[in-house]
């Protein structure tokens, strides 16, 4: 630790570092941070940062207020897109105890519970994700989002604003040590996807919430806006976070084996640990009203529990695997969208699936729906509450507030009285 906090001092110092943001994250995935000068800088690296946890959503009740962000030192980064001369750089943090232990309302520390009882099995979860989203002219939430393009699936564009923002966006991630596999253009007009090369499940959740906020800053410096929203346009695709998933153990890929499409058993218990536990575990990978405007029948996102190789809107798909990279072996799952909190995600995925692989599940036959998924928040939320599995996965403190604040959203929401209701339905009754 001690030669770590150096490094970063001696970083700051040599590059004339001005501020330090402390970054974390509230239960709904949403971004926080302190900004710290290098006068204060080695204190917070050291002892961390004391603040009022009631103030974040989720995080304490009045009476349990103080706790205390903690940098982990590893994910120390410049940030390249600032003018120069600015000078900022990042840390993120864990949210722990006063005295020391982690923290229930962290979402960077249930993931870290569920990694170690993954790892206390001698498995290693890597992840994936696909993330797509939206640049649009401006967001006036009075006004119908105008997309910057008019492009669809993996279009060449010509040299327009869309295309040099992505372009840009990929660049800076890449200097930041961000491997990006691929971009692209994707199927509706403004809509645009960054599939991120794989890494360890917690790396990837730092990076997702990255991701996102490079995404949003780099459009907003070149005077347009980014958006993660699941479905911000009628008629269109909406934006998903198709994550692909594998375990390793012992240095090799548990998911290789002679079954079906060269799955393991292993992988085999675990897709069916998926497909039996999707349901109630809908609310933190789509945690929002307007995510269930996107898992609807006929589209290309997935409404019922089931699993297939090529079929478009199964929730979990097995990708084929390229001639001699047998190690590529792995499942994608397809319900998340790019707006979920990322530590959450991918510890109830995690968790489902290995649920299936130690209670020995048995594969569903392809293409086979065990069940639909929720239709709504509502349902989606009333699913949550009754699941043992997120109950033990997230704990207490989080289910009992997430669901609170869910609830609330609901409830805000019915209470709306929309366009759509004031054209169909004012006019003729």
């Amino acid at each position: 630790m001690q030669s770590q906090s150096q490094y970063v001092l001696r970083t700051v110092e040599e590059r004339g570092v001005r501020f330090v943001q402390l970054w974390f994250t509230d239960v709904l995935g949403r971004h926080k941070a302190f900004h710290v000068t290098p006068a204060e800088l080695e204190d917070a690296l050291e002892q961390g940062m004391t603040f009022d946890g009631s103030a974040i959503d989720g995080f304490s009740r009045t009476s349990e207020s103080d706790v205390l962000a903690r940098p982990d030192l590893t994910t120390f980064q410049l940030l390249p897109w600032y003018e120069e001369g600015a000078g900022i750089a990042r840390v993120f943090c864990d949210i722990v105890n006063i005295d020391g232990t982690p923290f229930d309302g962290c979402p960077r520390q249930q993931l870290r519970r569920v990694l170690k009882g993954a790892h206390e099995q001698g498995y290693t979860f890597y992840v994936a994700p696909e993330i797509e989203y939206f640049y649009f002219k401006d967001l006036d939430p009075l006004k119908t989002p105008q997309p910057i393009d008019t492009g669809s699936y993996f279009d060449l564009l010509p040299d327009d604003t869309a295309s040099q923002i992505r372009r840009r966006t990929v660049l800076i991630l890449e200097e930041m040590g961000i491997g990006v596999e691929h971009a692209q253009h994707e199927d509706a007009p403004g809509q645009h996807e960054i599939d991120l090369r794989y890494t360890d499940a917690l790396t990837m959740a730092d990076t997702v919430m990255t991701v996102r906020h490079v995404v949003k800053d780099i459009a907003r410096q070149a005077g347009v806006s980014a958006s993660f929203m699941p479905k911000p346009l009628a008629g269109v695709q909406g934006s998903g976070m198709h994550t692909h998933l594998s375990l390793w153990r012992d240095e090799k890929n548990a998911f290789i084996g002679d079954g079906p499409y060269g799955l393991s058993d292993t992988a085999q218990k675990f897709i069916a640990g998926l497909v039996h536990h999707a349901p109630e575990i809908t609310a933190i990978t789509n945690q929002w009203v307007n995510s269930y405007k996107r898992l609807i029948p006929a589209g290309e996102a997935p409404v019922g529990a089931e699993w297939a190789r090529y079929k478009a809107d199964a929730l979990v798909r097995v990708p084929s695997v390229k001639p001699g990279r047998i190690d590529s072996t792995r499942i994608e799952y397809r319900a998340p969208d790019p707006s979920a909190n990322p530590y959450l995600a991918f510890g109830v995925i995690l968790a489902a699936g290995l649920r299936g692989v130690n209670g020995n599940y048995e594969l569903p036959a392809e293409g086979q729906r065990m069940a639909p998924l929720p239709q709504s928040l509502a349902q989606a939320v009333d699913l949550m509450e009754n699941s043992e599995l997120l109950h033990e996965t997230l704990g207490e403190h989080q289910v009992e507030w997430f669901l609170r604040n869910k609830r609330a959203e609901w409830d805000s929401y019915r209470e709306q009285v929309t366009a759509f209701e004031l054209e169909r339905y004012l006019p003729l009754l």
